[in-house]
């Protein structure tokens, strides 16, 4: 018998394959890495989420600019199981049926989705796309993660030791639990503290637009009360209702996930009364899915084995580039990635802020840089982003790329082949960066900002590049872009160019300190000892 933790896993999204677009971006990719990491340990964990019919968004380029586009995914009913489960949640005293698919297709742990796309429903599309609405919209969508998920588990007889909720999109299923157990005769306060001995709660989100609220009114209006009172709820999430102090206030044990992220986010939520210290447990990443299987045996065979599978991974790279844009880059010249979600504090155009520097490289061809990434399709300022890169890609033809419509597909060529892996966010806003992982894992050399998971791996000038020296304050472009420019073409590019066998080492080094350190494996001990464990928490 099995005397680990039965875990019910929530989230809003999740990243299993690029066939399956199911995920925005890194919180996805994370919970899908999460789910393959409980399958290959056997963990026994089911993860609750909803089928996206049209995912998050499509985002092509036309006329130099980001367009949204929505198509229909049916092709994802063929490759998932119908349980023949349905559950009802009732939504603006509307009764919203839900039918329950698994899919377990990439040797995952089971992963229930909620779908509302049915006949007999006048909400059908609440699960049609992942983000892309507003605040009633997205309402309705977590109460059929949240409710709908726990109901599911009670119908597939799944009693779980652990609620595990990944970020606040889940903490709708709390207030269901609470429900359960005053229905059966608990107090409110009975039922509140008896749920937050099942629960953990993961956070991801430093900026603070990031975190989710909604008027009470709303909720209510909704039906998300659930039948605890008005009052009752602001005692949970606030007022307007936090989903991040409602998953704090409902959960035994809390994490970051990274340790400067748990700091950070210590900070962010001292306010928050009756919560569990947040404590730090890092991503990690699948290495099955990210570590291409030529870099595992290249990594312990000669230097001269390890540069040609790096070349290799090159060649397929640069040729996937020009499958996708047209563009052919040189096989020879340094090529930098930055592949990531379009947003502010992650400054992807940080690098041509200076033209008079940074431009004369760009000319002659020494630096080629590819880019990836989306904007919300809501968000204007990301979209501007997009359109700033796909503009320099444009005045630099034979040196500057961007690939549309960044996925799992696009992140897997670019954090395999390239050579030197770009991330300059705003410390500390960027919980913990995992694409890095898997271009360290790779052999790809990182020069980061000592953000994220990064403080915690970089050995500067044996394993990568810090870009700076940890700055947080006032100004901090103008402090991060000098440290950029004074590392990139001192220190990169002379290695790259001048001195091939420390280069070499230094991609050695990458690998052999990160691929264990850094992956999902490894990351699922530390929940399984640290958070999903009867004694993992305090108030």
């Amino acid at each position: 018998m099995d005397a680990r933790p039965k875990v019910a896993y929530f989230c809003m999204e999740y990243g299993l394959h690029e066939d399956f677009p199911l995920y925005a971006g890194g919180l996805g990719i994370l919970a899908g890495d999460h789910l393959k990491a409980a399958g290959d340990a056997g963990l026994p964990l089911v993860g609750l989420g909803l089928l996206w019919r049209q995912g998050y968004t499509r985002q092509i380029i036309e006329g130099g600019r980001p367009v949204d586009a929505y198509p229909l995914n049916d092709h994802m009913y063929r490759r998932l199981q119908d349980t023949g489960l349905t559950v009802t949640v009732p939504i603006r005293r509307r009764e919203v049926k839900a039918r329950a698919w698994l899919l377990d297709a990439f040797g995952n742990a089971p992963l229930y989705l909620l779908d509302t796309n049915l006949p007999e429903n006048e909400d059908r599309w609440i699960t049609g796309q992942l983000y892309g609405w507003f605040g009633e919209e997205r309402v309705a969508q977590e109460m059929i993660l949240g409710i709908g998920g726990v109901r599911l588990l009670r119908a597939m007889g799944f009693e779980p030791d652990v609620y595990h909720f990944n970020e606040g999109h889940a903490v709708l299923a709390g207030i269901e639990l609470i429900r359960e157990k005053m229905e059966a005769g608990s107090t409110f306060d009975e039922a509140w503290q008896a749920t937050r001995g099942q629960i953990v709660f993961t956070t991801h989100t430093p900026v603070e637009a990031g975190n989710e609220s909604h008027r009470l009114e709303l909720l209510e209006y909704l039906g998300a009360f659930n039948g605890l009172s008005r009052e009752q709820m602001e005692q949970i999430g606030g007022n307007p209702f936090n989903m991040t102090v409602a998953g704090l206030r409902l959960a035994r044990a809390a994490n970051g996930v990274s340790q400067l992220h748990a700091r950070t986010a210590r900070r962010m939520w001292a306010q928050v009364t009756d919560a569990p210290e947040i404590t730090g447990i890092t991503n990690g990443v699948h290495v099955p899915t990210w570590q291409d299987r030529r870099m595992v045996s290249a990594a312990s065979g000669s230097d001269e084995a390890l540069w040609q599978a790096h070349q290799s991974l090159k060649a397929e790279t640069l040729a996937f580039i020009h499958e996708r844009t047209g563009i052919r880059l040189a096989a020879d010249k340094l090529l930098i990635g930055f592949a990531r979600r379009a947003a502010p504090y992650k400054r992807s155009d940080l690098i041509f802020r200076r033209p008079q520097v940074i431009e004369p490289y760009l000319r002659d061809g020494r630096i080629q840089i590819v880019f990836a990434g989306k904007g919300h399709p809501l968000d204007d300022t990301g979209k501007e982003i997009v359109a700033r890169l796909v503009d320099a890609s444009r005045r630099f033809p034979e040196s500057v790329v961007f690939v549309p419509d960044y996925d799992m597909a696009v992140g897997r060529a670019l954090t395999r082949g390239t050579d030197l892996w770009l991330n300059n966010p705003i410390r500390p806003l960027e919980a913990c960066g995992t694409s890095g992982m898997k271009a360290a894992m790779n052999g790809v050399l990182n020069l980061s900002v000592l953000d994220g998971w990064w403080p915690e791996a970089c050995r500067h000038g044996e394993n990568g590049w810090q870009l700076g020296d940890g700055y947080e304050g006032p100004d901090p472009d103008a402090h991060d872009l000098e440290a950029l420019y004074r590392v990139l073409l001192r220190e990169v590019v002379p290695t790259y160019y001048q001195d091939r066998p420390r280069w070499i080492r230094m991609m050695r080094e990458s690998i052999r300190s990160t691929v264990d350190a850094f992956s999902a494996a490894t990351m699922m001990r530390a929940y399984v000892d640290r958070l999903y464990a009867p004694e993992a928490g305090s108030v």
